[in-house]
């Protein structure tokens, strides 16, 4: 069984005080109501969870009444921070679950592709992860306002979601960061505590994730 978990718990406050941008209309619906219906219809996932804010539930289920949906799904609260948001998706996920796919609710425009691939390789390899390679010349700076280096772009990725693990191996690596008391972004960097080889899946089509009010325009027309 493959399941899906959905992170949509935070507060992203880069958007501005006061607004959610997961309930932002884009294309017609919500944000993260294209990213529910895109997980919704991928063809290897039995089910989704997804990982709300405490007092939002009713918000949801109202948007899943208006999705058509094929498969069961079930809503779980969030915690304080994403990696503990991940840790409460995968209590909620079927006992039988082999393999999970986590995926950013702010995150709308995955490809059934790209989705398949990134289960897939994690089958295989125990974890995987979307990610696009850097084009840009990458500077570092070691005082915030002048250059001090170039970064050999060859061998940087940019990692997105949606990323997939085998059960085990997702559950062992994120309770080893909460025993060592680390606060992860990213479920791949969990990964790196437990010595866990991640595969990188290409993403090569436009994968962007809702942060600012700058990213809409752009999202809404990969949407349409």
């Amino acid at each position: 069984m493959i399941s899906a978990i959905i992170v949509a718990a935070g507060r992203g406050t880069r958007m501005g005080p006061d607004i959610d941008k997961l309930f932002l209309e884009v294309a017609g619906r919500p944000v993260v109501a294209h990213t529910w219906a895109t997980f919704d219809t991928a063809p290897l996932l039995d089910e989704v969870v997804l990982v709300v804010r405490a007092g939002l539930e009713s918000a949801f289920h109202e948007i899943g009444a208006t999705l058509s949906l094929k498969k069961p799904y079930r809503l779980t609260v969030g915690g304080a921070e994403r990696q503990d948001s991940v840790w409460n998706g995968l209590q909620a996920v079927s006992a039988n679950a082999e393999v999970v796919a986590i995926h950013d609710g702010a995150r709308p425009c995955a490809s059934q592709e790209l989705i398949a691939n990134v289960i897939n390789a994690a089958r295989e390899t125990g974890a995987a992860v979307a990610a696009q390679r850097v084009t840009d010349t990458i500077k570092q700076s070691d005082d915030g306002s002048t250059i001090a280096r170039t970064i050999d772009r060859a061998k940087l990725w940019s990692v997105q979601t949606p990323q997939a693990f085998r059960l085990a191996v997702i559950r062992q690596a994120i309770a080893a960061a909460r025993e060592q008391g680390l606060n992860l972004t990213d479920d791949t960097a969990a990964c790196e505590l437990i010595a866990q080889s991640v595969k990188l899946v290409e993403s090569r089509q436009p994968n962007p994730k809702v942060t600012v009010p700058g990213d809409l325009p752009y999202i809404e027309s990969l949407l349409r």
